[in-house]
Formats: structure tokens, sequence, C-alpha cells
């Protein structure tokens, strides 16, 4: 059977917890409490209403202006592409501050199997529409990260960051069309020297899903945010809650399954096709490889 050559991790909410939503929802406050106060009355936009589920939906995933953009649809904001600037601006100013302040975690999961994927020998890139990625990836150390969780791999060395540890980075970069559209992941599968059909994408927003299953990628979803069902609406092969739910076994043989199916309460489930109600990954083994991408 033929086998995942490589894996292209997004950064925002995969491999760190990032300020980005923070950023986001605090400078549009800002803007609303002060120089944006005369239209505050015409929009939808209120201190509470900036939800995680509204960011996850609307803004994750996608390149600054279009973030931007998309938020200020969403609140039904005036006049917004006169605005879109401004609002882009005080938001990227702010999420420096926070980065540069330490206000970001890397997510132990998302850590221990970027080195499990590296350490079976498949190549791995990072790709992320953000142009802070490098920022986290480069104040993560992963050999400190490897010795205080006892991991030992041949592939680690004294002061390697995250960053260095990725075979190809694309993050950051100016692409012609931002998630959705696969141009960012096709150019990380082309870069590693891949076939896409033989990479497969670990991704937290729905327009990032979307953009690996439009590149004829495979696609895990990892829902953080009580996102499932965004994750799960957007096709992905496999969503979970954390990473250490990803079987790394059958992955690394090109099948995708994760190590205990839960449904909404708590019960496990044995599924026949596709996914059962209430049930957000298969217990069974999905194929992306044979089934989806053309391969016997």
């Amino acid at each position: 059977m033929p086998k995942f050559q490589a894996a292209i991790f997004d950064v925002d909410g995969v491999l760190v917890d990032s300020p980005h939503e923070k950023a986001w929802r605090e400078s549009l406050r800002q803007l609303m409490e002060s120089s944006w106060r005369d239209i505050r009355g015409r929009t939808t936009w209120s201190p509470d209403a900036f939800t995680a589920h509204v960011y996850q939906q609307y803004v994750s995933g996608k390149p600054r202006m279009n973030g931007a953009r998309a938020a200020l649809d969403y609140f039904q904001v005036p006049d917004a592409e006169n605005r879109v600037a401004e609002y882009a601006r005080l938001k990227q100013e702010m999420v420096v501050r926070l980065i540069q302040a330490g206000d970001f975690t890397a997510y132990p999961d998302a850590l221990r199997l970027v080195i499990a994927t590296k350490d079976a020998g498949m190549l791995i890139a990072d790709a992320s529409s953000s142009k802070n990625a490098g920022l986290f990836l480069r104040q993560i150390r992963l050999d400190t990260f490897a010795q205080e969780h006892g991991i030992s791999s041949p592939t680690l060395r004294p002061g390697l960051t995250l960053r260095d540890y990725f075979d190809a980075d694309v993050s950051g970069r100016d692409f012609a069309h931002g998630k959705p559209d696969p141009e960012i992941f096709l150019t990380a599968a082309h870069e590693l020297g891949v076939e896409p059909r033989f990479a497969i994408v670990i991704e937290d927003a729905s327009a990032g899903v979307q953009a690996a299953k439009a590149g004829g990628m495979a696609a895990i979803g990892i829902a953080r945010a009580d996102d499932a069902d965004l994750l799960a609406a957007a096709d992905a092969d496999l969503v979970v809650t954390t990473l250490d739910d990803v079987d790394t076994t059958p992955l690394f043989e090109g099948r995708l399954a994760r190590r205990q199916a839960l449904c909404r309460g708590g019960t496990s489930a044995s599924l026949d096709a596709g996914r059962p109600s209430g049930c957000w990954a298969p217990s069974t083994e999905r194929h992306p490889l044979r089934d989806g991408l053309g391969v016997s």
C-alpha cells in the first residue's frame, strides 16, 4: 500500500496557541470604542459577539487582509473596504507585541506528532498564512521540549528550534490566493518534492481543511475550539480533539485512524460507511491514498 511521504502543518491553532484570536478581537474592540465609535451602532458588533466560533469560521487560516475583511463583513461594518487596512494594521501591531511578550504556548501533542512523523522518515513542512509564524517557530526549542517530556529521537540535536526542524517553510508568503485555495499546500508539497496525493495536512480551520482537500491531499482536523462540526463539514478525513489521538502506526502506512472513537457523551462507536451522527472521527481506518486519491 502507498505510504504518506509528507506531513504539512498549519501553525496557529495547530502547533501553537497563538495570540492571533485575541489580537483580532481586541483590536476591533479598540476601534469600536475609539475612532469607529460613530459607526458602532450601525454594526452587529458588541464586546461579546466576537466569539471563538466566529473567529474559527470566518477569520482563522486566512491571510491578514482577507481575515480583516471577513470579520468586518460578518459584523456588517459600513464602508468596510476603506476600513480594512486600518483594522489589519492595528491587529498586526498588537499581535507582534503579544508574541514578543511571550504570550503564546506550543501544543505538546503537536510537537510529539511533528517528532514522530520526522522519525518515521516523512518530510515535514510548516504552511501558515500568517506572516508571524516564523516568530513563533524560532522561539520554540524542540530539544528542550524533548528533554522535558522524556522523548529520545535521532532527529534532534542541541539548540534545535522548531523552525529549523522543518524540511520546508512556506509560512507567511504572499500567495495569489489564500485558503481555502490549495496554493500554499501545493507549494509546500512541491518544495518537499512530494506529490500532493502522498501528503497529509494537519489543520485547525475549516478553510485550511478545504484547501488541503482541494489540493488532493488528506487532512487531519484538530478541533481545539469545540469546532469539530466545522472541520467534519469541511470533509476532514479525520477529526480529533488532541493530536495524541492520531494513531501513528496506520498513519505511517498510508491509513488514517484514531486510537479510540468517542461519540457525544463519551461512548465508543463502531463505524460502517461514512461518519455517523455524533462521532467526529472514525474508529475504523480510512484509506485516503487508496480510496480518494486514485491509488490502487
